[in-house]
């Protein structure tokens, strides 16, 4: 039911997605926390994060694999046991659902949210189960994603918890060993001007 409700929350999202003007990103980005962010949830974080007009975001941490697979949380089914990649926690919000990260240059169907040209959201579960059964070489399962309302995101970026950078589908969905090390220190060089 939980999904369900997600779900549909998305889907009208979806709908009326427009980029934000001036909150933060205007366009998706990726977002490398700090050195300075202590948060325990967010510390040495990286995250995708999307405008979706009327200055909210959401977004999903890309650098956080779980030690579980799809195999131990859907024990009966079998496509999900092929999936050897562990699941990864996106964020606090909704973490009971599994969604679908995915590099490829057509939607995945359903109601998929596009972030970049060749990289999407799937999350409904039709969408996110095709995607397990017939092409999970090309996808991340994360559970859970991080939503801010309006301002939030804007005022995050504000008060210096983020570096923000451009996107890049490659990097996104890079393996996330030294991931956060190896970005930090790029937009740290890039913020001193070197």
């Amino acid at each position: 039911m939980i999904r369900l409700l997600l779900a549909a929350t998305l889907a009208s999202l979806v709908a009326w997605a427009t980029p934000a003007h001036s909150a933060g990103p205007g366009q998706t980005a990726i977002l490398v926390a700090k050195r300075q962010l202590n948060d325990p949830f967010y510390k040495a974080t990286v995250l995708v994060v999307r405008p979706m007009g009327g200055d909210q975001h959401i977004g999903m941490i890309v650098n956080r694999p779980t030690k579980m697979t799809l195999g131990q949380l859907f024990p009966d089914h079998k496509p999900s046991h092929k999936v050897a990649d562990p699941v990864f926690l996106g964020g606090p919000s909704s973490a009971s659902v599994i969604f679908a990260l995915v590099h490829r240059t057509q939607s995945p169907g359903g109601k998929s949210l596009r972030l970049l040209p060749d990289l999407y959201i799937a999350f409904e579960t039709a969408t996110v189960d095709n995607i397990i059964e017939n092409d999970p070489k090309h996808a991340r399962f994360v559970a859970g994603l991080v939503t801010w309302q309006p301002g939030e995101l804007r005022d995050e970026i504000r008060r210096g918890a983020w570096h923000v950078m451009d996107a890049d589908p490659a990097l996104i969905m890079r393996k996330p060993d030294g991931m956060w090390d190896d970005l930090v220190r790029r937009a740290e060089i890039r913020a001193q001007g070197i």
